[in-house]
């Protein structure tokens, strides 16, 4: 073990590492009736140091944290069945003008990601769908009946940039060109 991060909060449902390695945000569960901060927090990679817990306000857990390949931004899935876009450059602030809306998530951690070139941001849903959103406008350009079960993951083939993987709460994985 090289260093030890203590958050004194529930559990940890995401880590990401910001470019270049030297800060990474986690998201937690320490979200309550009267107060939001420490659902995400930034962290200095070499210190060990909490750089902000305040920089989701909202009382909705993140179970996923994605990195746009491209541009200086991070998205939030919220459990408030919306993705949140933030500036991945202290002090992390959120674009509250743009907000990726139309899927579920109802309790489950669904996860979210960019495709490889930047221009789409995917995500399952609750209801076994996968949502295609355009980045820039935020608008769902595209639908998929992909599950029965709650899809909980979506993730891009590394090399392949047209193939598309989604698993679901049921433990069934499928690859979509």
């Amino acid at each position: 073990v090289l260093r030890v991060y203590k958050a004194a909060v529930q559990q940890t449902l995401d880590i990401l590492f910001l470019s270049e390695g030297r800060e990474f945000l986690t998201s937690t569960d320490a979200v309550s009736r009267d107060s939001a901060d420490r659902t995400i927090i930034a962290w200095d990679f070499q210190s060990a140091a909490k750089i902000s817990n305040q920089i989701f306000h909202e009382r909705y857990t993140c179970p996923s944290l994605t990195l746009h390949p491209k541009e200086s931004v991070f998205v939030a899935q919220t459990n408030g069945n919306y993705m949140a876009l933030f500036s991945a450059q202290r002090p992390y602030r959120i674009n509250k003008k743009k907000r990726y809306e139309g899927h579920k998530v109802e309790g489950f951690a669904v996860g979210c990601e960019f495709s490889p070139d930047g221009t789409l941001l995917v995500t399952g849903s609750s209801d076994g769908k996968v949502f295609f959103y355009n980045y820039h406008t935020a608008r769902i350009i595209r639908t998929l009946s992909a599950h029965k079960e709650a899809c909980v993951r979506t993730i891009f083939h590394p090399v392949l940039p047209s193939l598309l993987t989604t698993c679901s709460w049921a433990g069934e994985i499928r690859i979509w060109q």
